[in-house]
């Protein structure tokens, strides 16, 4: 069952502090992790009395699931407009995989307890799923796009393909940004977008030479 927010403020200062407190505890959260996070510790980021708190909000669960939402929410709107920076279709998937590897690099933190609580708790979980849905039924729109222009393999289940490479994409982010397993930005990204093309049947002039240069290949070799 989803929690039950305290009322919206209808005042401007309302808001503002509800603000406050909601920004203070992401930065918690992402500090601490969710079971460690204190109501005195978002308290004392936001810069309000701790019985503030409870003029907005019930409880640290209640502010957490918004917290959550709305980096859902963030996230997902930072990766728009890709479409509009280029029609070359490939172009289109690489821009798109790097736009979600940075910001995965830049909010690691939270990621890390977003999916810490998707197993722990069952709103957490809802949530986790939604902000997966919105990625991924954007992919399969996109995939859809490219069927109808001729790109990309008509037989192919467009939501099936979204799913099965949203998830290759996301848990790739997870171990490379929160497990810290060792990979090298620009050899991901050509990477992940040569396995994208290839497995919707995109067919691009870029899929018959390699991802990389052999020298850059060697080099990174070198480094491991």
């Amino acid at each position: 069952m989803a929690l039950r927010s305290a009322a919206v403020p209808v005042t401007k200062r309302g808001r503002n502090t509800r603000a406050k407190l909601l920004k203070a505890a992401r930065e918690v959260f992402a500090r601490k992790g969710f079971l460690d996070a204190r109501i005195q510790d978002v308290t004392t980021a936001a810069k309000v009395a701790q019985g503030t708190f409870y003029t907005y909000f019930n409880s640290k669960e209640e502010i957490w699931a918004e917290t959550a939402e709305q980096f859902a929410q963030d996230m997902f709107q930072a990766s728009l407009g890709v479409s509009e920076q280029t029609d070359d279709p490939y172009k289109r998937i690489e821009l798109a995989n790097r736009r979600f590897l940075e910001a995965y690099r830049r909010e690691r933190a939270m990621y890390a307890v977003i999916e810490q609580m998707a197993s722990l708790n069952e709103e957490s979980g809802r949530i986790r799923r939604n902000m997966r849905s919105l990625f991924v039924r954007r992919a399969a729109r996109g995939i859809r796009r490219l069927q109808e222009e001729g790109f990309a393999d008509p037989n192919l289940d467009p939501d099936y393909a979204a799913s099965a490479l949203g998830s290759m994409i996301d848990n790739f982010a997870y171990v490379w940004h929160v497990l810290g397993e060792p990979y090298e930005e620009e050899r991901a990204v050509a990477t992940l977008t040569r396995l994208y093309a290839q497995a919707i049947g995109l067919r691009h002039p870029e899929l018959s030479v390699p991802a990389w240069s052999s020298e850059a290949s060697a080099a990174a070799d070198a480094d491991r």
